[in-house]
């Protein structure tokens, strides 16, 4: 299992779907699963800027990895741990499955270059005062993530999330080489 690791707006979406089509991997984003939900619940939570509860996150990671499971020889997750909870979570189940985290990929990318990047994009959730508080709860919630992983032992690269597409990608599949993942 590969973790596409950053702020709302980093790419990670974008480059974890190129690189599942690139080497016949799956592409997971629980992001993804969540703004596909029917439940009003859950599109209220996301149009609010706060994260959905971790009972419903693991449910759809869950759902998400058991069908794909045996499918493909390896995943990519977008968008999920988000919390030190949801790592120390994700790291039982993981041994419980007799899985393991291969790579952590890191994108790192100025918040200034972020906000120009989601009025683009134009989701739902990409308001003003949204995108100021994803980032708040990235910088508090998500960031430690890393910390937890790194105490772990698992790889993570931190590669530089600016530029043009073609060229992230080129600096992200430079490190599945240098990690032996392709």
């Amino acid at each position: 299992m590969i973790i596409f690791f950053g702020p709302t707006g980093a790419g990670k979406s974008v480059q974890g779907q190129m690189m599942a089509a690139r080497h016949s991997w799956k592409w997971l984003s629980t992001g993804q699963m969540l703004r596909d939900s029917n439940d009003p619940a859950i599109i209220q939570v996301l149009k609010s800027g706060d994260l959905v509860s971790d009972g419903v996150t693991y449910d759809v990671f869950h759902q998400a990895v058991q069908e794909a499971n045996g499918t493909y020889e390896n995943m990519i997750v977008d968008g999920f741990p988000r919390t030190k909870a949801q790592a120390e979570w994700l790291s039982k189940y993981m041994a419980m499955h007799n899985e393991k985290i291969d790579l952590v990929i890191a994108l790192e990318v100025p918040e200034a270059e972020i906000m120009k990047r989601l009025k683009k994009r134009g989701r739902m959730e990409d308001t003003p005062e949204t995108i100021a508080k994803r980032m708040n709860i990235y910088r508090q919630k998500m960031y430690p993530v890393l910390g937890i992983f790194a105490e772990q032992g698992i790889r993570i690269a931190h590669i530089d999330g600016t530029g043009t597409v073609g060229g992230i990608h080129d600096r992200i599949e430079s490190e599945f080489a240098t990690s032996k993942l392709v």
